[in-house]
């Protein structure tokens, strides 16, 4: 009888031990299947959005990140931006920051510097218009942040430079922020926005694009 009951016992703690296993195993893959990674909005830019010249964490795609997080919006934002780059340097390196983070929106910031080089403006559209496609066949929105040149440059070229990003936003069907430096390049003095180098904004002027890009960007975000 007693050996009888030692077996019993033992065939019952084996059983239980068997339910414990399979219920935390189970319960893993549930947490997991319901807590999906949130989606990437991935930040392919030049100085002005590298926070060139700024103290760490004060330029807008930080700001982004802020907001995201204040209003519990579900995004990561990974900024791939070099200072100095071009569209062909964004271009160039767009396809291994799709493979790598696989985003849901990529900013596009680029183009301001082909213009300071004199580089010519179909090969700045035909860039856009590649990384547009390349992120859109890669499943991911994409939003086009518009430049614009200052007067020195001549009517004229501010006008085609200002075309290129309206042109590729509507052959493309991407969003776009007309002009990413609305309220800050424009105003009354263009100079108290900026850098002593007159060309990257300061630390005030930081809100403001955050402010120009956020309404577009969280049109392509996915709801709370």
């Amino acid at each position: 009888m007693e050996r009888t009951l030692k077996l019993k016992r033992r065939h019952f703690n084996a059983l239980a031990s068997s339910l414990c296993a399979l219920s935390a195993a189970g319960f893993s893959g549930i947490t997991l299947a319901q807590a999906p990674a949130d989606p990437v909005v991935l930040v392919v830019g030049d100085s002005l959005s590298a926070e060139y010249g700024l103290k760490r964490g004060t330029g807008w795609v930080a700001l982004l990140e802020e907001r995201v997080t204040r209003e519990k919006v579900r995004a990561r934002v990974v900024n791939a931006s070099i200072s100095g780059d071009t569209t062909s340097g964004g271009r160039s390196r767009l396809a291994a920051l799709l493979k790598q983070h696989q985003p849901a929106v990529v900013v596009i910031e680029l183009g301001g510097n082909d213009a300071l080089r004199g580089l010519p403006l179909n090969m700045t559209r035909d860039n856009l218009a590649a990384m547009a496609r390349l992120s859109r066949e890669a499943g991911a929105r994409v939003l086009l942040l518009g430049m614009e040149m200052p007067p020195n440059y001549g009517a004229k070229y501010g006008q085609e430079f200002r075309e290129v990003f309206t042109r590729v936003a509507q052959a493309e069907k991407t969003a776009l922020v007309p002009f990413f430096l609305k309220g800050v390049a424009d105003t009354k003095d263009p100079t108290a926005l900026f850098q002593s180098d007159r060309i990257h904004p300061n630390e005030t002027a930081q809100p403001t694009m955050l402010a120009n890009v956020w309404p577009e960007l969280r049109k392509l975000l996915p709801a709370r």
